[in-house]
């Protein structure tokens, strides 16, 4: 399995707009690929939001948000499971 975190910092007061993409036109481009989980979205006091999916294998990238609605571009990394 893997885990990738995309995280975005929404332009001033924008993040409510943010989550709305996010939920309303982002995930739906991804979550139907067989090889996707489940993803949580979460924001921030100071403006962010982030995306935590689980996929099989091979994570699909969340298509670009509009310009209007970052401060910058968004970062994403991947994980695996560490065993403990």
């Amino acid at each position: 399995m893997i885990v990738r975190m995309w995280e975005a910092r929404a332009e001033r007061s924008r993040a409510p707009e943010l989550v709305s993409w996010v939920c309303d036109t982002a995930l739906p481009e991804v979550e139907h690929s067989p090889l996707h989980i489940n993803s949580e979205v979460f924001s921030s006091a100071d403006d962010r939001v982030v995306v935590i999916s689980k996929w099989r294998s091979d994570p699909l990238s969340l298509p670009e948000p509009p310009l209007r609605l970052v401060a910058r571009p968004p970062h994403s990394w991947d994980f695996t499971q560490v065993d403990r």
